[in-house]
């Protein structure tokens, strides 16, 4: 785990930061694929934990709410659009084409089963500190974190930090693959960037201190 600002970590999951999870104060920010339960799990194992919470229900970052859920004995929160997703586990629901060969290997392979919600989130409650900003586009229901104080953000895949094909460092759109609409996606994109945010904790890459990247990924739009 690797603290990354005030009550703020990041637990790594897969090698160069390709797929993260974080903790603010004591939520756990999504739950990595199906095999990345125990990892967690260890990271946690001193820290008190009362909640876990989903940027989204995507096949990577809900993959082991189930364990987590079960194991630590917290609630599952997201958005009401995620909500029967991460209930019933059909993770690829949204996908432009789930029928395509990795959608179907993700959903296989990489999806956890679903758990029950008990809270869902919307625009402007707050969570472990941080302001829920609706961020629809790469899921109708995706969901961002804000904390205005430092000026840290919770991004879930809205943008990536990092090629997801050559794992090269740098700020990108998510792949039309998983993304539902990239138009509406944009506008997340350019609302996240309004509140001029210094610290972007992504779900792809490693953790961004904004020195001006993001004002010039925007302006290729």
């Amino acid at each position: 785990m690797k603290n990354i600002a005030q009550d703020v970590s990041q637990i790594p999951l897969f090698p160069r930061n390709a797929i993260n999870c974080y903790v603010i104060e004591d939520v756990l920010i999504d739950s990595g694929i199906r095999s990345s339960g125990s990892t967690i799990l260890k990271a946690l194992k001193n820290k008190s934990i009362t909640k876990h919470a989903l940027t989204h229900a995507h096949a990577d970052h809900q993959g082991s709410s189930k364990l987590i859920c079960e194991s630590l004995g917290i609630p599952l929160l997201c958005s009401e659009p995620e909500k029967a997703f991460a209930e019933n586990g059909n993770v690829t629901f949204e996908y432009p084409n789930p029928n395509h060969f990795i959608s179907k290997l993700q959903q296989n392979f990489w999806a956890g089963k679903g758990h029950p919600v008990s809270q869902t989130l919307k625009e402007n409650d707050t969570i472990g500190g941080f302001t829920v900003i609706e961020t629809p586009g790469h899921s109708k229901g995706h969901l961002s974190f804000f904390r205005e104080k430092d000026g840290v953000l919770i991004v879930g895949d809205i943008m990536t930090n990092m090629n997801l094909l050559t794992a090269k460092v740098g700020l990108h759109e998510p792949p039309n693959l998983f993304t539902t609409n990239q138009e509406i996606n944009r506008k997340s994109i350019l609302k996240l960037a309004s509140l001029k945010p210094k610290i972007l904790c992504l779900g792809h890459g490693p953790v961004l201190i904004n020195n001006g990247e993001l004002e010039m990924f925007i302006n290729r739009f």
